[in-house]
């Protein structure tokens, strides 16, 4: 298993409001993280790092060999809580803090497992020689509107509502989130993105750079190239892990 990650402020903002980690857990469990912060300039930007920081600790604190998959469900929801809790009492202390909150989607492997958290519109995605599968349902107004029939997927895209978000990290005192569960194969990929990336790329055009890049080692920077090369309207976070 390998894993690479990439952040960046992307063309138009000035500071990266988001915040990722990958973390080697034991011989055969990583964990991948990546949040997506939201509220004023500084407040988003503690927000993402709060979370990622608090539901790493929580993971490394609590991770065992050969966990159970329901086990590994508790583990993760857990975590989520602590970084939940500590989002949202930050969020208590000032009027500059009020309303900040964060995605977060992550991703943690054992073995031939994965198990997949996700809140908000950050997206964990998994490629193979069959093709590219979106694992996780953003937590978004478009989202909804798209499974309610009201707009195409392809108009989703351009719906001037596609950023607003009906679930996050931090906004409010409790929060719940999907869970995903795959089986793995070698050769797989798993890739986990902010929505700085998702809005500029398209699934094929991912898919493509991950399966036919020449090399793994630059997938993530090469993702960012283009990124930015379109205009990168916002922060663009990418995590690479192959099997």
């Amino acid at each position: 298993m390998q894993a690479w990650g990439l952040t960046d402020p992307g063309m138009v903002r000035s500071q990266n409001q988001d915040h990722y980690a990958i973390v080697k857990l034991g011989r055969d469990q990583l964990l991948a993280i990546i949040c997506d912060g939201m509220g004023g300039a500084r407040s988003g930007n503690i927000a993402s790092q709060m979370a990622v920081e608090v539901f790493v600790e929580e993971v490394k604190r609590t991770t065992r060999a050969n966990m159970k998959p329901d086990r590994i469900d508790n583990m993760l929801e857990q975590a989520l809580e602590m970084a939940n809790e500590a989002v949202y009492e930050q969020s208590q202390l000032s009027e500059e803090y009020r309303g900040m909150g964060t995605t977060l989607v992550a991703a943690f492997f054992q073995k031939d497992q994965l198990t997949v958290a996700n809140v908000g519109d950050s997206r964990a995605y998994l490629f193979n020689k069959d093709g590219v599968k979106s694992i996780t349902t953003d937590h978004s107004l478009v989202e909804l509107m798209v499974q309610r029939g009201e707009i195409t997927r392809e108009a989703a895209k351009f719906h001037p509502g596609k950023n607003l978000i009906t679930r996050a990290v931090g906004t409010e005192a409790k929060v719940s989130c999907d869970l995903y569960h795959l089986k793995l194969n070698k050769g797989d990929s798993v890739l986990l993105c902010s929505d700085g990336l998702s809005n500029v790329m398209s699934d094929q055009e991912i898919l493509f750079e991950v399966i036919h890049g020449v090399n793994k080692n630059d997938c993530c920077q090469r993702l960012m190239n283009i990124a930015n090369y379109r205009g990168s309207p916002d922060n663009v976070t990418v995590a690479l892990i192959a099997i």
